[in-house]
């Protein structure tokens, strides 16, 4: 997969939310994506500030950013773009109500399975997923209609127990490559799994 990484410098896209006490991710060089096909149904679970969801937004007609904490500039940051994006105040889980941290900023947010979340997007083709852990609670059939999925693998004690269906399915249904960097280690990243299904 030989796929160029996109900066803001390059695509003229702006951010101008206000400062928060929390960070805001503008800049997704370690995601692939410029491969999204104009009839994608793009998914980004965990958009922050929109880095990912804003640029995906100027390739795909359908694009839907997930997100608990950062919802604020989130929207501030699409309509200074004016990209279409839905978004769901949310994060991916169990279901259940969820406190998310980020940063010095907690919330109370409900959660949503993977299915839920690709029932309320009208589905899913690409899958880009930065959730700090969550990615462990996807059920494996949910990406049964997902053709490329590029996301951040956290290790406890970020997340909770790594779940080995989830790779398995991966490795089985996807060719993949997961990307690792000198500092994920401390930061408790196991990598950027980059996957496009077979």
């Amino acid at each position: 997969m030989a796929i160029r990484h996109l900066s803001s410098e390059e695509t003229g896209i702006v951010f101008p939310a206000k400062k928060t006490s929390y960070r805001q991710i503008t800049e997704v060089t370690e995601y692939r994506f410029d491969d999204i096909r104009p009839n994608d149904r793009v998914l980004d679970i965990g958009a922050n500030a929109g880095g990912f969801c804003i640029r995906a937004a100027r390739n795909a007609a359908h694009v839907t950013a997930v997100e608990p904490v950062t919802v604020a500039p989130l929207l501030t940051n699409i309509r200074a773009n004016k990209v279409q994006v839905q978004v769901i105040a949310g994060a991916l889980g169990d279901g259940r109500p969820a406190e998310i941290c980020w940063d010095d900023c907690r919330v109370v947010s409900p959660t949503y399975t993977l299915r839920e979340l690709i029932a309320m997007s009208g589905g899913c083709d690409f899958l880009k997923c930065d959730c700090e852990g969550a990615e462990w609670s996807i059920d494996p059939a949910d990406l049964q209609h997902v053709r490329r999925i590029e996301m951040e693998l956290h290790l406890p004690p970020i997340s909770g127990p790594v779940n080995p269906g989830l790779l398995w399915y991966i490795s089985e249904n996807y060719s993949f490559e997961i990307e690792r960097k000198p500092c994920h280690d401390i930061l408790g990243v196991m990598g950027i799994l980059h996957a496009e299904r077979r």
